[in-house]
């Protein structure tokens, strides 16, 4: 299966990357393929070592702007010309998409597909590793928001909510049929 996952490309503390190492290995071990932003920094950076240090392949699509930071080394490295680009060849290279902690790139990352699939452009499953409690406030957000009558679909249609790596991956390969 191939894995989007949107992250942060900060340097972040143990609490954040712990996690995100340990999804990174289950990913890689799960034979499955990390697609991602392409950056070789921060958070981005923890996750590919992961990944590729567990037998995964990965695919980055970094930006333009943001090139220089790319990683070498990856199995498949597209450059786009703009944020717009990224984001629909990321969702185009998935099969699935996980959305980590991060700031308002991941926040815009994570509204645009879960968008797509409000409106049945995408059955793509989408879970959200709440680590830590980090989207608390949002998970509460999106339940006012279908509470009060704003999402045309169930919530649970639109996103899982995980609070460790193993459910997670566990979702998607159910979802997806992957033993």
């Amino acid at each position: 299966m191939n894995i989007c996952v949107f992250l942060s490309a900060a340097d972040l503390d143990d609490r954040y990357t712990r996690p995100a190492r340990e999804f990174a290995k289950l990913l890689g071990k799960g034979g499955h393929t990390l697609v991602w932003g392409g950056s070789d920094v921060g958070l981005m950076k923890v996750v590919a070592d992961g990944v590729q240090e567990a037998g995964g392949r990965l695919v980055g699509v970094s930006v333009d702007f943001l090139a220089a930071k790319a990683r070498a080394g990856a199995d498949e490295m597209v450059i786009a010309r703009d944020l717009a680009e990224r984001k629909r060849l990321l969702l185009e290279k998935s099969d699935a998409v996980v959305i980590m902690v991060g700031g308002t790139g991941t926040l815009d990352e994570a509204t645009e597909i879960l968008e797509l699939k409000k409106h049945g452009k995408t059955e793509k499953p989408v879970v959200l590793l709440n680590t830590e409690g980090f989207y608390d406030g949002l998970k509460e957000q999106f339940r006012r928001m279908e509470d009060e009558g704003f999402l045309p679909r169930p919530l649970t249609d639109l996103v899982f909510f995980a609070e460790e790596p193993v459910g997670a991956l566990a979702y998607l390969e159910e979802s997806r049929g992957v033993a």
